[in-house]
């Protein structure tokens, strides 16, 4: 019986290419020049940092067309609403997630079960699993995924016959 999962991972070389791809742009920009402005990754974490609240937002924005061109979805990260500030610096977090949570999860399954295709869809821990007992059925559930309001980045692998 055919199947998939369905995941939500990232590639931490593909965020380190992201993060050095945006501070390599960061040095070339006209309006960062004499300015203390930073972009620094931590496992998957990654901190942005500048002298004003303005400029975290286009730091934000630069990183978020770098993740783009990696294939990353910046969407999907934790940040806080308001940069953090301390002394004359002002930095934003942004916490990328592994996994699928358990409410994400829960939805997922609800929207394939509305959707009437005929497969079953199964949390197991951080992933969905879904089976069914044809390709097409599978491949219309990944086209409705990916059409849906979901935030959080999802992939799908080990798709078997």
């Amino acid at each position: 019986m055919p199947s998939f999962d369905i995941v939500s991972e990232i590639d931490e070389v593909a965020l380190r290419h992201a993060v050095d791809n945006a501070n390599r742009e960061l040095s070339t920009r006209f309006d960062f020049r004499g300015v203390e402005a930073s972009i620094e990754q931590n496992g998957l974490a990654v901190t942005l940092k500048t002298e004003s609240d303005f400029q975290v937002r286009q730091l934000e924005e630069l990183f978020g067309k770098a993740c783009l061109k990696q294939n990353i979805s910046a969407a999907g990260a934790d940040k806080p609403e308001e940069p953090e500030h301390s002394g004359k610096t002002f930095s934003l977090t942004l916490t990328f997630r592994q996994g699928i949570d358990q409410p994400v999860a829960k939805q997922i399954v609800k929207q394939i079960k509305e959707s009437k295709i005929k497969v079953q869809a199964s949390i197991q821990g951080d992933q969905v699993r879904v089976n069914g007992k044809k390709r097409d059925d599978l491949q219309a559930v990944m086209t409705l995924l990916r059409e849906s309001k979901i935030e959080t980045p999802l992939q799908f692998n080990n798709f078997r016959d």
